[in-house]
């Protein structure tokens, strides 16, 4: 028994230095890893350090040739997370200016369509809390436009920037914008931080995780750490730049040409709903929405049903939507965002367009034809 206790007495040094050891190995592994992953990001294909460089368009065949590659690629495998709610923090002119340049990059990036330019603005807000990019969202739209051999977004040094968009298109680019930056988040790109149209082939795209296609553009994220949820660590404290600083020699033709359109409410909001059409039995009154809360649109339907007796408000967001009487066009509804119904005895029924209302209950949603 002395024996082996003395075995075990002179054991014990030996299992602490290689406990020792072990824990010192440890640790320069996670310190190498730390290491590892700055040298990671510095490495990453397509980083906006590196403009893609200003070319002729493509021929057309090259652009189907281009199309044949990009179908060539696979899309990831099994369900894509969405990004996280975007947590704005800022001041009003933070506000006004970021809406700004999300809607602008909208219109230039997807024109019209809904779908499009809520996958510009949500790229647009992963990369701003993605480490690799611009913390601003400004800054992100506009980062590398100062530089002659390109841009991040093409729009910010081709020329696109003395387009000129109707004011209908502002209204529906904000109203988009603004409830990103209020916490919508459009699902089906995840935590994509690239795109481009399916008629180009940018040398990085098979180098990254090809996520979905949305009309003609298709949506990547980094594989590996840098395309996972933890990597967008990057927090958003606001302080937008001025968007006319980061134009660069674009600025004298966004000036003369396309300046940029009157400043938005910090938060948008409805002063009163503005009748579009009223009829004075209170069974179809139209309203033209301006904001994002539904607090406002319920008090502006009440403000307008203000007589005893049954009445009815509709509200629409596009006023080109908003139909001239009833039967309402299918086209009309199909756009429509709030409706509501009090009955004589005072019951209200309330429901809303949930793809511009955020945090509305499921049994609120306005059922939608699929």
């Amino acid at each position: 028994m002395s024996a082996n206790r003395g075995l075990r007495l002179a054991l014990i040094p030996i299992t602490i230095a290689v406990l020792i050891a072990l824990a010192v190995a440890l640790g320069l592994a996670l310190s190498s890893g730390k290491v590892d992953r700055a040298a990671e990001l510095a490495r990453l294909p397509g980083l906006p350090s590196v403009a893609p460089v200003l070319t002729a368009p493509p021929s057309l065949s090259e652009m189907d040739a281009a199309r044949a590659r990009n179908a060539a690629v696979p899309f990831v495998k099994g369900p894509i997370s969405p990004a996280p709610r975007f947590a704005f923090k800022g001041s009003a002119e933070d506000r006004h200016r970021a809406a700004e340049c999300l809607a602008l990059a909208a219109m230039a990036e997807a024109g019209p369509s809904d779908i499009g330019q809520r996958a510009v603005i949500q790229v647009v807000l992963n990369r701003v809390r993605h480490p690799a990019f611009a913390k601003t969202v400004c800054g992100v739209v506009f980062q590398g436009s100062e530089r002659a051999t390109g841009c991040q977004f093409t729009f910010t040094c081709d020329g696109s920037l003395a387009r000129r968009y109707s004011d209908s298109a502002w209204l529906q680019a904000r109203i988009r914008a603004g409830e990103a930056l209020g916490g919508y988040v459009f699902k089906p790109v995840g935590l994509a931080t690239h795109y481009h149209t399916d008629w180009v082939y940018p040398y990085w795209s098979p180098e990254l995780d090809k996520l979905a296609k949305i009309e003609t553009h298709l949506f990547f994220r980094w594989p590996g750490f840098w395309g996972t949820r933890a990597a967008f660590s990057a927090a958003y404290r606001g302080g937008e730049p001025d968007p006319a600083t980061l134009f660069g020699d674009a600025a004298a033709i966004l000036t003369e040409a396309a300046p940029m359109p009157t400043p938005v409410p910090d938060a948008p909001k409805i002063d009163s709903g503005t009748v579009v059409m009223r009829n004075t039995g209170g069974k179809a009154n139209f309203i033209l929405l301006a904001g994002t809360a539904t607090a406002d649109a319920l008090a502006a339907a009440r403000a307008v049903c203000n007589q005893p007796g049954t009445c009815r408000v509709l509200g629409w967001t596009d006023p080109a939507a908003i139909p001239q009487s009833f039967p309402i066009p299918p086209a009309a509804r199909a756009a429509l965002q709030f409706s509501y119904t009090r009955d004589p005895s005072g019951s209200e029924i309330v429901l809303y367009g949930c793809g511009h209302f955020a945090g509305v209950l499921r049994e609120q949603c306005i059922p939608r034809a699929r």
